[in-house]
């Protein structure tokens, strides 16, 4: 059988990309195990400071598999507990401390739309078609499209996309700040690859504690969430060996 999930090691960044092809790389459990234990991996391996997730074939993502969803149905349950499965993995994603870039072409929709908005970077192809979609076949979300959509995109465009499913090219998009480089299809991996190093050469101790806040304090009210900036500040000083890098700044010009 053909592996759901391929995985290349370039230098210091993982490569992930969904593969199933034929169904636009649909997610079903086979894909969704595996990414899950690429998360677990990935953050386990001093090797790798960063994980791209991209798709092979026509798309990125369409969302999840309505075979899969159909075939559940017909055995008398529905896609709750899949989609539990779903949720928990994405959210692992946002909450892991190295970055992860969506790489997108084709369609990001529904499960795919979802999938990158876990992830801390999106670079997307200029024709890559990008929605919510659930609601085109009577759906609603449930891999956390209505949570991190308006923070994403705003609350507008967000409240749109969510109570239509209209898809929208990646260009409309580019007013939101969330995609960080649109580009032609052709230039697309080129782009990824070297937003991936200059993520790769930030990688330390001090970027791994600044993602955990920025996941811990994501939603939270001010006053706690300046608490928790502080308490990281304080955790990082010693175990980053800050004063060195200080004083190395100083009497070279180091940035490193």
């Amino acid at each position: 059988m053909t592996e759901p999930l391929l995985v290349e090691q370039r230098g210091a960044v993982r490569w992930l990309s969904l593969n199933r092809p034929e169904r636009r790389n649909a997610l079903d459990v086979t894909l969704v195990e595996a990414l899950d234990k690429q998360i677990t991996s990935a953050e386990a391996d001093p090797a790798t400071a960063v994980v791209a997730v991209a798709g092979t074939g026509p798309s990125f993502c369409a969302g999840g598999d309505f075979h899969q969803f159909l075939d559940l149905h017909d055995r008398g349950g529905n896609p709750v507990g899949f989609l539990t499965d779903v949720s928990a993995c994405f959210s692992r994603i946002a909450a892991a401390t190295k970055p992860w870039v969506a790489v997108l072409h084709g369609h990001a929709v529904a499960g795919g739309l979802e999938l990158a908005l876990a992830c801390d970077v999106v670079v997307a192809a200029d024709t890559t078609l990008i929605g919510d979609g659930h609601l085109a076949r009577r759906l609603v979300p449930a891999g956390g499209s209505s949570v991190r959509l308006p923070g994403a995109v705003g609350r507008g465009l967000a409240r749109w996309l969510l109570l239509t499913g209209e898809l929208l090219p990646a260009t409309a998009f580019a007013g939101t700040g969330w995609i960080r480089e649109i580009v032609p299809e052709a230039d697309l991996h080129t782009t990824a690859d070297r937003i991936c190093r200059q993520l790769a050469d930030r990688s330390s101790p001090a970027q791994h504690r600044l993602k955990t806040l920025l996941h811990r304090i994501d939603g939270v009210a001010p006053e706690p969430a300046l608490r928790e900036e502080l308490a990281t500040f304080a955790d990082n000083w010693p175990a980053s060996s800050v004063a060195e890098a200080l004083r190395a700044f100083l009497e070279t010009g180091d940035t490193r």
